[in-house]
């Protein structure tokens, strides 16, 4: 296995626990609301979104220490934030002391979907860097699946308590990545740029290319340290097309209704009809469908390239999401709504799940990298942490806003999906198959 690939599987664990712990509070979910007899308000605010709220803020200030510190040392941290959250949810006492540390753990879910990306698009060549870069959508997919696995055996484990040894298992995992990050080199783009540290950096491109190539490569990533420095500030006109290109795909994704559709698989499929066990246990059959589709996706994405999934990911959610509504609009039942739901899994998985991070890490320069992917993925979080704040207004069979109508969120989602399509095919760059360096040379301004 060459050592790329050995230092991006070890990275990509890091979207492992990412999706772990983001989706496997939808199976103590419900034991939770029930157990300390919360209100949708409280629920929505404190118990479901405030993981995501943490994100938000590990997006947003990821790029500080993803920069400073270095990818390193910063993805090692990721692991004791997850591991101490994981621990720490499942002996809370009380709500209030389960939020906090389900915030730890969002905040090392939002500095994860910063460091490690950006850590193996920098380790990764023109013609590789789709596909490693999509290990990391690959490892969160599949911390998805077993988080959905991990909670239908769980279930009746130990009664009342079940919905602890839900969230606590995740400190297993936590441990061995923490460990495993230790064994990985720091980026070469990150030790010339921030350390100055020129032989380090070629040592590391030594085991990613050959001698010759190695020395090229060096020589064009050292080329950014000639730039101004105002070339270090983000906001600034001529990084304006990859703002908006950074701000726009994380928006997008957020508004197919991806993360509506995870965290809160169990309930919706009993408002399809199915039953608490069985809606736990077809969760299982979304996770699976994720994860087959994730994999078609990351295959393809140095194939067709990253707009061209875009799009086809965009024709099925618009088809699939329609007929979600339709369903149940018209009481089809829970077979036709498993099966177009799962239809969305597989054109998010294809499309936006296997583009997303890899698009976000390739777009912005060197100098900005860490602060564009914060830019990026902060937007991504605070959209996602908005929708699961608001869905239990929707969703409450007693107390929800559309009641016996949720159809139309599904109808909305559908519009937004239209308008991507229209982005995707008039406005998205295609960023496959080159350096990370040529990629800025086509994206920004030459006289900006």
């Amino acid at each position: 296995m060459k050592e790329t690939t050995k230092w991006s599987i070890t990275v990509a664990l890091a979207g492992f626990l990412f999706g772990f712990d983001t989706v496997v509070i939808s199976g103590a979910n419900q034991p939770i609301k029930d157990i300390w007899e919360l209100s949708p308000l409280f629920h929505g605010t404190f118990i479901m979104s405030m993981a995501l709220w943490g994100t938000v803020a590990g997006s947003l200030f990821g790029g500080i220490p993803t920069k400073i510190i270095g990818r390193k040392k910063t993805l090692f941290w990721i692991g004791v934030l997850f591991f101490v959250s994981a621990l720490g949810s499942a002996i809370a006492p009380d709500p209030y002391s389960f939020s906090f540390f389900r915030f730890i753990g969002g905040v090392g879910v939002g500095i994860s979907s910063v460091a490690a990306p950006i850590y193996i698009s920098e380790i990764s060549t023109g013609a590789n860097r789709g596909k490693l870069g999509g290990l990391y959508q690959f490892c969160l997919v599949f911390g998805i699946l077993i988080a959905f696995v991990s909670n239908y055996f769980l279930k009746g484990f130990d009664g009342a308590n079940d919905w602890r040894w839900m969230l606590g298992v995740e400190a297993i995992p936590a441990l061995i990545y923490t460990l495993m990050v230790l064994k990985v080199p720091n980026s070469p783009r990150w030790l010339v740029l921030q350390k100055k540290d020129d032989q380090g950096a070629l040592d590391v491109l030594n085991k990613i290319y050959t001698p010759e190539e190695a020395t090229a490569q060096l020589t064009e990533i050292k080329a950014d340290l000639k730039q101004p420095k105002s070339s270090d500030k983000l906001f600034q006109k001529k990084y304006n097309r990859v703002l908006w290109l950074g701000f726009l795909i994380a928006f997008f994704n957020q508004l197919s209704g991806i993360n509506f559709v995870l965290y809160y698989a169990p309930e919706i499929l009993e408002q399809a009809g199915l039953g608490g066990s069985e809606s736990l246990f077809n969760s299982i059959a979304i996770g699976i469908v994720n994860l087959v589709f994730t994999i078609i996706g990351v295959r393809l994405l140095d194939k067709l390239g990253r707009r061209q999934l875009i799009i086809i990911g965009s024709v099925g959610y618009i088809v699939s999401l329609i007929m979600v509504g339709i369903c149940f609009q018209q009481d089809l039942g829970p077979t036709a709504i498993l099966f177009f739901i799962c239809l969305f899994i597989a054109s998010h998985a294809i499309g936006q799940g296997a583009v997303i991070w890899v698009f976000i890490s390739e777009i912005f320069p060197n100098r900005v990298r860490a602060y564009g992917q914060s830019w990026g993925t902060s937007t991504h979080w605070v959209f996602a942490a908005v929708i699961t704040l608001i869905t239990p207004f929707f969703l409450d069979k007693d107390q929800g806003v559309l009641k016996d109508a949720v159809w139309y969120i599904y109808y909305f989602f559908a519009g937004m999906m239209v308008l991507q399509l229209i982005w995707a095919y008039t406005k998205m760059p295609e960023t496959k198959g080159v350096s990370l360096e040529e990629l800025e040379k086509e994206l920004i301004p030459e006289d900006a």
